[in-house]
C-alpha cells in the first residue's frame, strides 16, 4: 500500500499548512478533511523513488551531456 503525503489548508494568512502522511489503497478516495482533527486537507503530489513494473530494470541513463536540455537527463 502506498503512502500519500496530506497537508492542512490554512484558514488565514499566519497559519502555517501541517503535512502528515497516510497508508491507503490506490483505490481509495484522497481526504479532504483530516482523518482525527477534521481540518480541510489536500493531497501533496511528490516525486518518487521507486521504480514500478514487473521486476525488469531499468535502462541506464546517459553519463555526462547528451540530453537536449543540456542537463544530460539523456531526453532527445
Amino acid at each position: 500500500m502506498p503512502t500519500y503525503i496530506y497537508e492542512t489548508i490554512p484558514q488565514n494568512e499566519v497559519e502555517q499548512p501541517k503535512r502528515f502522511e497516510v497508508r491507503q489503497s490506490m483505490s481509495d478516495k484522497a481526504f479532504t478533511h483530516h482523518p482525527d482533527t477534521g481540518v480541510p486537507v489536500r493531497r501533496v503530489i511528490v516525486g518518487g523513488t521507486g521504480v514500478m513494473g514487473g521486476g525488469k530494470s531499468m535502462p541506464s541513463m546517459p553519463s555526462g551531456g547528451g540530453g537536449s536540455c543540456g542537463s544530460g537527463c539523456g531526453c532527445h
